[in-house]
């Protein structure tokens, strides 16, 4: 599917770059540890970054039940968007520039999971961290979860947007003397540290960290 499920998700600045099928949307969020939430109370906008992951047709978020963005999200919509920067691209001509990058927005409202649909969610956002860790780490207790508050907004409607390739040059500024072409950027993953209190060896999925 690559039409606009309502018109608020409708890519319209260059609507080619638009995409809102569901493996395109699933790829993003999975390649993402945070979001960003906007949502507005009496106070104003706000627009605040909070981890997540995504089971189904679902993105998860989590914190605690004091939460003042949590409290809101339970009785109103919201705008979550992630961004993930693939590259600088350097044109001939300084308008021309642009970057290269994977993006997505998602509407709709939150509701909270409840009990052992909470428990299970907390279990696969550690997985989703870093596989294999959940089986190693001390389990939440029922006081954790009882102070813990873990919601879901249905990635139903939804709008993805990405750039990527060269340069897009106007034919008149093709002989101007500057180079042009891309600066390629990506996540990486670094040598793990470890904690000076812990005598244990490294883990396999710790190994495994800086393979990426």
């Amino acid at each position: 599917m690559n039409e606009a499920p309502t018109d608020r998700t409708r890519i319209r600045r260059i609507a080619t770059n638009g995409h809102y099928d569901a493996a395109t949307l699933h790829a993003i969020i999975d390649d993402a540890y945070l979001c960003h939430i906007a949502f507005g109370d009496a106070k104003g906008a706000h627009c605040i970054p909070t981890a997540c992951w995504r089971e189904g047709d679902y993105l998860y978020i989590h914190g605690s039940n004091g939460s003042r963005m949590l409290k809101r999200l339970m009785d109103g919509e919201c705008c979550v968007t992630i961004t993930h920067l693939d590259g600088l691209v350097l044109a001939r001509s300084a308008f021309n520039h642009s970057m290269n990058y994977r993006s997505a927005m998602i509407y709709g409202r939150f509701e909270v999971v409840k009990a052992d649909g909470a428990r299970h969610a907390m279990e696969a956002f550690m997985e989703k961290l870093v596989p294999g860790r959940q089986a190693e780490i001390r389990p939440g207790s029922d006081k954790e979860y009882a102070a813990t508050t873990v919601m879901r907004i249905p990635l139903t409607e939804a709008a993805c947007k990405i750039r990527s390739g060269l340069p897009g040059d106007d034919e008149e500024d093709l002989s101007w003397p500057a180079w042009a072409g891309v600066l390629p950027f990506s996540r990486t993953h670094q040598a793990p540290i470890t904690d000076p209190a812990c005598t244990l060896p490294a883990p396999e999925y710790v190994r495994r960290w800086q393979q990426g």
